[in-house]
């Protein structure tokens, strides 16, 4: 039996959280001397992008304090590390910010390790934001093209007529441009640097890659470090997932003749134009994002973060945990305490459904 409630009335807030957490790791104490609690009991360890760190902390609280005779554990290890520890074995799942591939025999290697192909699920949708702390800048307008020019190291000063074209109200300061990426294998970046490829090439020459490719720029471990970069710099930018810029200034990003902010509901509009990528398992619920639409209202550079499950595992106990996690982590709860505690988007309903009905073929060998 699972014992997961999907719809309960309260979600818990970001104030809430720790205390939750806290209480959850109480409980399980006190399940394990009395015996009392939910039907789910064990420990299940996953780990992989530092961007879903927010949204795992409150899934981890709901589904804990829904079966207190549980513990998950997730280690933010980022994306690359999340892939690498469930295609080991080390992780029952992961979450990734970029789906598996063979281009270094993951989705091979994934295979072999679960005896069929894995299962790939979006578990939410999440703005990448282009986050900035400018001396006497509130707000920024940025091209494609720029945004690429000043990661590229081609565009290196605050007053650079690119950046002055597109925010003629702006007071920019004539000051260097501190550009912060990220030093560790990172989904983020994969994304960052693959809407970059597509929109801006030739002003972005290095294509998409998850480790990044110039020397130029300070480098900062994880989404965390990144951000506490950019707020503790001068004249600074960098990206994140935008559920962790906190106070950070978030750039506008010009799409067709408009310019958009990185909201969660602007987010979740591209999967509504992008197509699935082809000629996958039908397990692989991944898509192939549509960066160069010009639809009114999208933010074009997201994150699509992934969850990777086997469908058959040796014991029974960790795929009851799995499929138990999981089915939380899709369930209208899930959904909107993602949502209340890290700023991300809600999947929609039919592809919340979708998934659910991979995550119910979960089994034991």
């Amino acid at each position: 039996m699972i014992s997961t409630s999907l719809r309960r009335a309260a979600v818990p807030g970001v104030a809430a959280l720790a205390l939750a957490l806290s209480a959850c790791g109480a409980a399980n104490e006190q399940a394990t001397a009395d015996g009392e609690g939910g039907g789910l009991s064990g420990t299940l360890n996953g780990g992989g992008a530092s961007s879903q760190e927010a949204a795992q902390n409150a899934w981890r609280a709901g589904f804990q304090q829904d079966n207190p005779k549980v513990t998950v554990n997730y280690d933010p290890t980022g994306s690359g590390g999340g892939r690498e520890g469930f295609v080991s074995g080390g992780f029952a799942f992961a979450g990734s910010d970029s789906y598996l591939n063979d281009d270094d025999g993951e989705l091979t290697a994934a295979t072999e390790r679960c005896t069929t192909p894995p299962i790939e699920i979006p578990d939410y949708v999440s703005p990448i934001a282009v986050i900035f702390n400018v001396d006497g800048v509130d707000e920024l307008n940025l091209t494609p093209e720029t945004i690429a020019g000043i990661f590229n190291n081609e565009i290196t000063r605050w007053d650079d007529p690119a950046i002055a074209e597109t925010n003629p109200d702006a007071d920019l300061p004539d000051a260097a441009i501190s550009a912060v990426h990220r030093s560790d294998e990172s989904g983020t970046t994969g994304n960052f640097t693959h809407y970059l490829s597509v929109v801006a090439p030739d002003a972005w020459p290095h294509g998409e890659v998850e480790e990044w490719p110039l020397k130029a720029g300070e480098a900062a471990n994880q989404t965390s470090g990144v951000v506490t970069a950019v707020g503790n710099g001068r004249n600074s930018i960098g990206y994140a997932d935008a559920s962790q810029a906190g106070d950070l200034g978030r750039a506008k990003v010009q799409v067709g003749d408009d310019f958009v902010g990185p909201t969660a509901e602007a987010a979740a509009k591209i999967l509504e134009v992008s197509p699935r990528v082809k000629d996958r398992d039908p397990h692989s619920m991944v898509f192939d994002l549509d960066y160069e639409t010009d639809e009114a209202g999208v933010y074009p550079i997201v994150l699509t973060s992934y969850l990777m499950a086997c469908g058959t595992y040796e014991d029974a106990e960790t795929a009851e945990l799995v499929k138990g996690y999981l089915t939380y982590i899709l369930s209208d709860e899930g959904q909107a305490t993602a949502q209340e505690n890290a700023g991300s988007a809600p999947l929609a309903p039919a592809l919340a459904e979708e998934a659910q009905g991979y995550v119910d073929e979960i089994t034991a060998g």
